[in-house]
């Protein structure tokens, strides 16, 4: 990497709730343009790191860059999807997805002092809306026009998507977006995440650098993180904190960076070429009883590693 490609950079992040340590001197950098999926047991902070790179959340100690520039608070330029559809009940998908843009590039007295105006900027959000469902299968004229009640679960789900691209995010943000769905739904939007990946090298052949897009998945299932990710990321509770001199764990920290085979949207991934990577990550981050050096399984690129440790 060098420094132009980096997106997401923390360096020597610590994370207290209280006196609750949950994590202790992460480094990491993701690639603009790379998929990173970060997986870990339950309640290693998993979704406190994802939070921290959308800007609710901030570091005890350390600190978040996105695009180079300290994390402050929210911003445009990072968009999240959650597991529970974050979808206004009262608008059709349409209205839904283009809602965003809206409240960007408009204000109340605007859309009241200037109704002419108003109404030519709405057609062409609506507009920009309509094709980013096409992109993401919902372009059917009935389906724009329903209401979030009135659609299945999947179907949700890949508005919630379409909600948070409309609005250009250099980060897109997963946050176990696919938990609730049945498996024939979650392989489907699994098949449509990978498309970004087709997406981001065609804006990066034809010099779209605006277009290219950084996800970052949080998943709890192994065989998915390995599927849609370029780089894996486990994080984990579980490494050998009493050989480091601390009589209680610190809180969980990076135990496993290694890259993963890019699949194509098309292709059938025969999980059975996924055994060995999962094993090592089990190996790495799920299994409580095997404590290891938490450097064992880290293969950094280069810029990745950490100049020095951390203390909370």
């Amino acid at each position: 990497m060098t420094e132009r490609s980096i997106m997401v950079s923390m360096q020597h992040v610590h994370k207290r709730f209280g006196p609750k340590h949950v994590l202790f001197d992460v480094n990491l950098r993701f690639e603009r343009g790379g998929f990173v999926s970060l997986v870990g047991p339950s309640g290693c902070g998993k979704s406190t790191l994802l939070y921290m790179i959308l800007g609710t959340l901030k570091p005890t100690a350390g600190v978040v860059l996105v695009g180079g520039a300290l994390v402050q608070g929210l911003s445009r330029n990072r968009g999240i999807v959650y597991q529970h559809y974050s979808l206004f009940p009262h608008l059709t998908v349409l209205e839904n997805v283009a809602f965003g843009r809206m409240l960007d590039a408009t204000s109340i007295p605007f859309r009241v002092l200037r109704p002419f105006a108003w109404r030519a900027l709405r057609k062409r959000h609506l507009d920009e809306a309509r094709d980013l469902l096409t992109h993401v299968g919902l372009g059917d004229p009935q389906t724009l026009q329903c209401y979030p009640h009135q659609l299945s679960g999947g179907m949700r789900q890949r508005v919630a998507i379409a909600q948070a691209m409309i609005m250009k995010p250099s980060v897109l943000l997963l946050d176990e977006p696919f938990g609730a769905l049945d498996q024939a739904t979650r392989e489907s939007l699994q098949r449509m995440i990978l498309q970004l990946h087709a997406d981001n090298e065609r804006a990066r052949a034809e010099g779209r650098q605006d277009d290219i897009v950084t996800v970052v998945l949080v998943t709890h299932e192994i065989d998915e993180a390995i599927l849609l990710a370029d780089k894996v990321v486990g994080v984990s509770q579980y490494w050998n904190w009493r050989e480091q001199g601390y009589d209680r764990c610190p809180g969980a920290t990076v135990v496993y960076s290694k890259p993963a085979p890019i699949f194509k949207p098309d292709h059938e991934a025969q999980h059975s070429a996924f055994v060995e990577q999962r094993q090592e990550i089990i190996r790495a981050a799920m299994d409580e009883t095997v404590l290891q050096p938490p450097e064992m399984y880290r293969t950094f690129w280069k810029g990745d590693a950490p100049t020095a440790r951390g203390a909370a």
